[in-house]
């Protein structure tokens, strides 16, 4: 049996779920714009996209693991090998002056005149005023050069511009904010539900209740008429309340538990008062 051979991406590292929605969208949409009619643009300006969506893809990866720390090296790796980024970009980005760099293209003197770069790399501040919104030619860049004010924060102007490992970190945040609150919505309207119940079960308990102390009240009365000269009729202001009808002692469960509360702390008093006379017992006796 022949080995497994994987395709052309080869295996991907676990990790890599976490990039692989923005790799495919920029991968589509670089095949959309290749696809694209050039009618009406110049013949540089038809390779615009090209350079910025693989600036803004291997931006996207070189973020995702030296700025935010959300991928791993494998993944890191497995981009650089696979060519899905720039590497030869990547690496001048990681020299001072080259941060905001667009393209390799634009620092080769060979491809310039007069052995110089691009008008690209050329600070805002040293540029003169026809200068200020020069693009390049090849790349589209209004401004890549290192500085706080050298240059727009969006080399390009466009949606190829924008930084998407901020912006998937800043939706991710915004979701979990959401997540969180919804949450909490949730758990407040449960808590008012539960009250509600709570209350409803009260009203409904303090109704039996009611009903259950008239009945036992009629019954008691009508045995009070006909055991007056009983002898035992002085047991009941011991019980808790009147003895009910059927000889039941709780009907209830809540009166259950109320009349074994009174138990226990009736057991608690007498044990208190046995130890104080206890106390006096023994302090009488010292003293004689």
């Amino acid at each position: 049996m022949a080995p497994k051979r994987w395709g052309k991406k080869g295996k991907k590292p676990p990790g890599y779920s976490t990039i692989e929605p923005i790799m495919e969208a920029l991968e589509n949409e670089l095949r959309d714009k290749v696809k694209e009619s050039n009618d009406g643009k110049r013949n540089t300006e038809s390779l615009w996209p090209v350079h910025q969506i693989g600036n803004q893809r291997s931006r996207y990866v070189y973020d995702m693991y030296y700025t935010h720390h959300r991928i791993t090296r494998d993944v890191y790796d497995y981009c650089l090998k696979q060519k899905l980024v720039d590497a030869n970009l990547i690496a001048k980005w990681k020299k001072p002056g080259y941060e905001r760099l667009c393209s390799t293209y634009v620092i080769n003197p060979a491809n310039y005149k007069f052995g110089t770069t691009s008008i690209c790399r050329v600070p805002m501040q040293d540029r003169g005023e026809m200068q200020k919104t020069a693009q390049d030619p090849t790349t589209g860049c209004l401004g890549c050069a290192s500085g706080s004010k050298a240059g727009p924060k969006n080399i390009f102007g466009n949606k190829y511009g924008q930084n998407l490992a901020a912006v998937q970190i800043a939706r991710e945040a915004r979701m979990e904010a959401i997540r969180v609150r919804r949450e909490e919505q949730a758990r407040q309207r449960h808590e008012r539900e539960e009250e509600e119940r709570r209350e409803q079960q009260a009203h409904s308990a303090a109704a039996i209740m009611q009903a259950h102390d008239s009945t036992t009240t009629a019954a008691a009365g009508s045995g009070d008429s006909e055991t007056d000269d009983d002898d035992d009729s002085s047991d009941d202001d011991d019980d808790y309340g009147p003895s009910p009808a059927a000889g039941v002692w709780a009907g209830t469960r809540k009166l259950e538990v109320e009349s074994q509360k009174l138990i226990e702390d009736d057991d608690d008093d007498q044990e208190e008062g046995e130890e104080f006379n206890d106390e006096r017992v023994a302090k009488k006796s010292r003293i004689s």
